[in-house]
């Protein structure tokens, strides 16, 4: 499970770069190179990708 947490949390704050730092700032794509190796690991420890993306629940739109 520790691999799942890492992965998720490396997600994080590469997200979290994004949105700051844009997609071509250097610290950012250090950091989505960090959540893919951080992914890859879990995957490698016999993790499904559902484990580290767990499914949303399906949102209703209401109105027009």
């Amino acid at each position: 499970m520790h691999r799942i947490r890492a992965a998720r949390a490396a997600q994080k704050r590469a997200a979290r770069a994004i949105t700051a730092r844009g997609l071509a700032h250097p610290l950012t794509r250090l950091l989505l190179a960090a959540a893919a190796t951080a992914a890859a690991q879990a995957w490698e420890a016999g993790h499904r990708v559902a484990e580290i993306h767990p499914a949303q629940p399906e949102r209703t739109h209401h109105g027009g």
